[in-house]
């Protein structure tokens, strides 16, 4: 059976080290779209027509599309735009990629495409979440003048981001107040030994607020109660949770950290997509790595 040779296409720094990892497995790899990464020697770089013929699995970026336009090629001078004529280069081919509904819905040819989602999967998102909630520390630590050690936290939202923030955070001795909806969540954040709060209990002041939801939590109210040294970290993605007009007017500090296992963590990061790349392939029984 013929030994699998992938192309990766456009992304960040993970992706280059997506690639070199899977050349010290003894894959014949390349890349495209990544001409202004760093570090890019030893890499085969070619143009994607080439790639598209040379490779049997096509790897694109997470996200794959950013607007649902254009492909996602922030380390590249070209502007890839999703339309039939891309899609059509890869109906010979097995595709994977990160948050691929965007992209799929630019062509009615992805129907016919081998396509698959490594976003996902479970081992990705989970382990991503854990580089997302180191992120979010190590930022944290770079940018509050106090220490995290006794500082008052508060983590909106207690899915797996929310989780791995508050486990973290506990651990390094910050005092952890988590928000949630649901009543069972209330209880897994007591049982952890944080404090458990209800959205419309977010009046006290915090020194570092954490916000994971994807919807307006962070409303006027709960911000006007806030110190103005108090340090706001956006990890969700847009539009966000945190009505940034008040913010602004109130002078609060309010950091957009979006992205950040490939703007802190590539490597591991890019072990993350490789991994679940690899086990995809493994599970299917028409062919294994």
């Amino acid at each position: 059976m013929a030994k699998n040779t992938f192309g990766i296409i456009g992304g960040d720094e993970r992706q280059i080290y997506l690639a070199r990892s899977m050349q010290e497995d003894g894959y014949e790899v390349s890349v495209c779209c990544l001409e202004n990464a760093r570090n890019t020697m030893g890499l085969r770089q070619t143009g994607m027509h080439s790639l598209v013929e040379r490779c049997n699995v096509i790897i694109l970026p997470l996200p794959a599309t950013r607007d649902g336009c254009y492909l996602n090629t922030p380390l590249s001078n070209l502007e890839v735009r999703l339309d039939g004529d891309f899609a059509r280069l890869f109906l010979n081919s097995r595709v994977f990629g990160g948050m691929l509904p965007r992209l799929t819905a630019t062509s009615d040819l992805w129907r016919g495409i081998d396509s698959r989602d490594y976003y996902s999967r479970e081992e990705l998102v989970t382990g991503n979440a854990y580089l997302t909630a180191e992120g979010a520390i190590g930022l944290a630590v770079q940018e509050y003048e106090g220490g995290l050690g006794g500082s008052q936290c508060l983590v909106t939202g207690y899915g797996r981001i929310g989780k791995a923030l508050c486990g973290m955070l506990k651990g390094m001795g910050a005092r952890v107040s988590c928000s949630a909806r649901r009543a069972s969540d209330l209880t897994s954040i007591r049982a952890t030994g944080c404090r458990a709060l209800s959205y419309s209990e977010l009046v006290n002041s915090f020194d570092i607020i954490f916000n994971t939801v994807p919807a307006r939590v962070l409303d006027a109210q709960i911000l006007e109660s806030q110190r103005t040294d108090t340090l706001i970290i956006e990890l969700a993605s847009a539009p966000g949770g945190i009505d940034l007009e008040t913010a602004g007017s109130l002078g609060l500090r309010v950091l957009a950290a979006p992205s950040l296992p490939g703007r802190m963590s590539p490597k591991a990061s890019g072990e993350l997509i490789k991994e679940t790349v690899y086990n995809m392939l493994n599970e299917d029984r028409k062919e294994m790595v």
